[in-house]
């Protein structure tokens, strides 16, 4: 398998697609990872089994439709293995692994099948203390945008995914590229005041747009530098309520071609203005 992503919004050809089978029971409020999972399984609301791979598989079909390889986990039972975006990510040629909560630590391992098709010289393990999840980390050509938290409070934040360590590891692998470094909003309690990875706050999308929640920057400078990146006028800017939604988690499978989720709806009418069709 030749690996070779430059960007997030260039056309796509094979990817790993998480899955929601045999996912185990509801987590313990002591178990959940961030502060959107503690509220649904507060409320009595937390996703089913049974319409989560419904979603994951309208997913497949959508990617399958537009010639995209897709990829699947090997099943571990009663394990949560959707999120596979967090586990490991590429850039230019390399396959680099994250250094991902310890809990999480056997979602690698099924998908040894996809990384036993990668040239073993090109799969990155970073150093121990680089913390990183893929969620965090955007390729934008000659730029490297990550995610992070900074503070020396580091560790009483379990939403803070990615640390400075992981940032200067990436710079380290890719000297001729400038990573650019975001600090997040974090709050282990109140959800819509957390920026869980980058890709909550900011994604592009088309040939030279984004899309961005102010808020979920920590310095108001770093969201001023993404405006005057990608130009005002080629900004969307969404709501609290809207990034509590997931807004800016869709995802491109080209330039043209992006998959979003039908209750965004202010969204998905601006992202057809820019003449991109959304599934």
């Amino acid at each position: 398998m030749k690996l070779n992503v430059t960007n997030e919004t260039s056309r796509l050809r094979a990817v790993v697609l998480g899955t929601a089978k045999s996912i185990g029971p509801i987590p313990t409020l002591e178990e959940a990872y961030d502060p959107k999972s503690k509220e649904h399984i507060i409320a009595g609301t937390y996703p089913k089994e049974e319409d989560m791979v419904r979603e994951m598989e309208s997913v497949a079909e959508v990617l399958e439709k537009y010639d995209v390889k897709v990829y699947r986990p090997e099943i571990i039972e009663n394990y949560n293995q959707i999120f596979t975006r967090d586990i490991a990510f590429v850039i230019d040629d390399k396959f680099i692994k994250s250094n991902i909560l310890p809990d999480r630590g056997q979602e690698i391992d099924a998908i040894d099948h996809v990384m036993k098709q990668i040239d073993p010289s090109k799969i990155v393990t970073l150093p121990e203390e680089a913390h990183i999840e893929g969620g965090d980390v955007m390729p934008m050509g000659d730029h490297i945008f990550v995610g992070t938290y900074k503070g020396a409070d580091y560790r009483n934040f379990i939403t803070a995914r990615t640390n400075l360590q992981a940032v200067d590891a990436l710079q380290e692998l890719f000297p001729d590229k400038k990573v650019v470094s975001f600090s997040l909003k974090k709050s282990n309690s109140i959800a819509k005041d957390n920026a869980l990875h980058l890709d909550c706050c900011f994604q592009p999308v088309g040939k030279d747009k984004a899309i961005i929640y102010k808020d979920g920057f920590l310095h108001e400078e770093e969201y001023n530098w993404l405006i005057k990146y990608f130009g005002r006028a080629n900004v969307y800017e969404i709501t609290r309520d809207e990034m509590y939604q997931m807004n800016s988690n869709i995802f491109s499978i080209s330039e043209d071609v992006v998959i979003s989720e039908k209750g965004f709806t202010r969204l998905n009418s601006w992202l057809r203005e820019q003449g991109i069709t959304v599934e």
